[in-house]
């Protein structure tokens, strides 16, 4: 019975594996393992590696470590190296998933020597256990993401998982991280821990590799390793808007807040220095007490959210804390978990886009995976409600989810600055050819300013329309008490000024026609 529970179990892996598969291949060329692309083509590109450009528009942003590895990899034709990275990326799925599952720090793996093995710690269960782990990592966000991009994220992940989870030999701890860090920057997070946990001969190491790798990359790139150290690294614009919703780092959410850009990198920095103080400390406690996988996977959530840019395949850490905690002792935590995971899957700020009343409440369901994020990094596993006296265990816990709470429908409630519209964008006269963003074709009508037809995509909404001769400026407002954007006012042909921009909702936007001396003209709201 438990045989077929296997295949079973294993049958579904790789239905779901080959469904997404299929979806990939099936996209749109221009769309279909896009980054990969754009790492190929730049193994291909004969000038210097930073000034490729896609024809997609994507740079190639790693360190030139990370090309020195690919470059093999390209000397197979795109086609078989799409497929081929497809089923790696499975394989890596497996690989963390059995990772996760033989070395969880679970309390369920600290039973009494009496009592009876749980049906998933038999050798058919483990398997079976594997198998459900790693099918729910893939039809996470993260993992599609991975797939849909042909990203080497999920690589990154396997190489600091098992190397920071004590999952291989002791004298070679330390160097994966290394080689990971030298191809994407934020494992270096690890050496830190590393040094926090006093596992110094595993920091050593690591930041050997570290060197030795980059030192490999200066002999065989070296116009490439000096142009990207000495300045390239701190690009952070090349990578792309880092205020859209994509983004859910700590830096990502607070740009889509709207703060000051003078304010905004003191806040950040304070934030950052205490999400991943109290998550580094956590992740040492849970290392001395053995649950080293734990540890690894809070110090990659301390990464995700440290980092200036977390898109949604460098997530894969906040889907394996959300399984860890539906694995953990108590019911909040596996409620937690639960929750977690269901955010980490679906879009709750396009599933819910419905029922957002106010723009605080939209802001918060469209940044549930940061606010899941910080609460992982500071809570880290319970730590926060796990206190020295157990007597004040439960008050305390009750205290924090209370204030918890009372912050979140604080924020749910309150009307936000136009920042947390990070889809805003108004067209220029460079975009009058497209027609996605052009596609109204009426002319003036007499007695109405403005004329528009509006558009809806599955995570925005675009405007489309012409203006009459007594309007001379345009603007929007994304959320009440937010600041106006001007709209641009294009000639498309002569007598015929026409405008386009999108927003993430116009639910509670206000569109504005201002004539020469200023005057609002006519308002248009209720749009949605």
């Amino acid at each position: 019975m438990f045989e077929r529970r296997v295949v079973a179990a294993w049958a579904a892996f790789g239905g779901i594996a080959a469904v997404s598969a299929a979806l990939v291949l099936r996209r749109p060329d221009a769309q279909r393992l896009s980054d990969l692309h754009i790492y190929y083509g730049a193994a291909k590109f004969d000038g210097p590696l930073y000034d490729y450009v896609a024809e997609n528009g994507g740079p190639f942003t790693y360190p030139p470590f990370a090309m020195v590895l690919f470059r093999p990899l390209s000397l197979l034709p795109e086609a078989t190296l799409g497929l081929l990275w497809l089923a790696m990326t499975c394989v890596a799925v497996i690989a963390i998933a059995r990772t996760v599952t033989r070395r969880s720090g679970s309390p369920l793996d600290h039973q009494p020597a009496d009592a009876p093995t749980p049906w998933f710690r038999t050798p058919v269960g483990a398997r079976v256990l594997v198998a459900v782990v790693a099918s729910a990592l893939l039809v996470s966000a993260p993992v599609q993401s991975n797939l849909r991009f042909g990203q080497v994220s999920i690589f990154i992940v396997l190489l600091a998982l098992v190397d920071a989870g004590q999952v291989i030999p002791a004298r070679f701890r330390g160097i994966l991280v290394g080689v990971a860090a030298a191809i994407k920057l934020t494992p270096l997070l690890f050496v830190v821990y590393f040094l926090v946990a006093r596992r110094y001969k595993d920091a050593a190491r690591a930041g050997a590799a570290f060197v030795a790798c980059a030192g490999i990359a200066a002999v065989f790139m070296p116009g490439a390793s000096v142009r990207y150290w000495g300045g390239t690294i701190f690009q952070t614009s090349r990578i792309g808007d880092l205020a859209s919703l994509g983004n859910q780092s700590v830096h990502g959410m607070l740009l889509r807040v709207g703060l000051d850009p003078g304010t905004l990198p003191v806040v950040w920095a304070a934030l950052i220095a205490a999400i991943c103080g109290a998550a580094l400390l956590r992740a040492r406690q849970l290392h001395l007490h053995g649950e080293p996988v734990r540890a690894a996977v809070l110090v990659g959530c301390a990464t995700v959210a440290a980092s200036p840019v977390s898109w949604t395949h460098h997530q894969v850490w906040t889907v394996l804390a959300a399984m860890l905690l539906v694995a953990a002792e108590g019911a909040w935590r596996r409620v937690a978990g639960v929750a977690l995971l269901v955010v980490m899957t679906v879009s709750l700020g396009v599933a819910l886009r419905g029922v957002a009343v106010y723009p605080g409440w939209q802001f918060m369901l469209e940044n549930a995976r940061s606010l899941g994020l910080v609460a992982v990094c500071v809570a880290g596993f319970g730590g926060v409600a796990a206190v020295q006296f157990r007597t004040a265990r439960f008050r305390v816990a009750r205290r924090v989810a209370v204030g918890l709470a009372a912050g979140l429908a604080v924020l749910a409630l309150t009307p936000l600055p136009a920042g947390a519209d990070p889809t805003f964008k108004a067209y220029s006269a460079d975009d009058l050819t497209n027609p996605r963003y052009f596609y109204f074709t009426g002319t003036p009508v007499a007695g109405q300013p403005v004329t528009f037809a509006i558009r809806r995509e599955k995570t925005k909404v675009r405007v489309n329309g012409v203006v009459g001769a007594e309007v001379a400026r345009l603007r929007y407002t994304s959320a009440p008490g937010g600041a106006a954007r001007g709209i641009p006012l294009l000639e498309a042909e002569p007598g015929v000024r026409t405008f386009s921009f999108r927003s993430a909702s116009l639910a509670h936007g206000r569109l504005e026609a201002l004539d020469a001396a200023g005057q609002v003209t006519a308002t248009f709201t209720n749009l949605a």
